[in-house]
């Protein structure tokens, strides 16, 4: 059974911490292997110059992933980053971002999952980031 968007909006609220949280995150849709999600704009997550800080956009590449191997798995379980490499291609000002993660192999211990991150806006490819997490329980 695929998990719902509310399932993982609670993931979202009970299993991350507080600066995560913050962050506003949404999830939009889920699938059997991804998860899309939402980060609204604002103006505490900018950084000089108007647009969506690195940081902000990387943390929500990490979230993501986390709910496409809970989509996956059916239900949350412990797991950790092991890996995230990210290339950011343009600003993103003003827009919230849509932010979609494919799982490319989920193992008994490992995942791995490409992530795009598209202003919500205009449609366009803001970044784009490779992960790889260990799985814990």
């Amino acid at each position: 059974m695929t998990m719902t968007t509310a399932e993982a909006d609670k993931i979202l609220s009970a299993c991350f911490a507080p600066w995560v949280r913050d962050l506003g995150l949404r999830a939009e849709g889920v699938g059997e292997d991804r998860a899309v999600l939402r980060l609204p704009w604002s103006e505490g997550l900018a950084r000089e110059g108007g647009a969506l800080s690195g940081q902000a956009l990387m943390a929500a590449a990490d979230t993501a992933t986390v709910i496409a191997v809970s989509a996956a798995r059916g239900a949350f379980v412990p797991m950790t980053t092991v890996q995230q490499s990210t290339s950011f291609q343009r600003p993103v000002i003003g827009s919230d971002v849509l932010i979609e993660a494919v799982l490319t192999r989920l193992g008994r211990r490992m995942a791995f999952a490409d992530v795009t991150l598209t202003d919500a806006g205009s449609g366009a490819l803001a970044a784009r980031a490779s992960t790889v997490y260990a799985i814990l329980g």
